[in-house]
């Protein structure tokens, strides 16, 4: 259970960096400093959890590559 929860929670704070970036992309707008203060403590620690779930995920091409070759 406690592989699964780090997957989803991994990809569940990626996507939300994502989304993070692509308002700031298209509209210059920062929801992580517009709700949590701008480089708050918070928002550090939510920007380095983002970071970490995204360097968890780079292990996620490997079993791509396991499924691709079991197939």
């Amino acid at each position: 259970m406690g592989n699964k929860f780090l997957q989803y929670f991994s990809l569940t704070l990626t996507v939300i960096g994502a989304i993070n970036w692509g308002l700031i992309g298209f509209f210059n707008l920062n929801l992580v400093a517009l709700l949590f203060g701008s480089m708050s403590l918070l928002s550090r620690i939510i920007y380095g959890l983002v970071g970490l779930c995204g360097l968890y995920l780079l292990s996620f091409y490997g079993l791509v590559e396991q499924d691709r070759t079991s197939s």
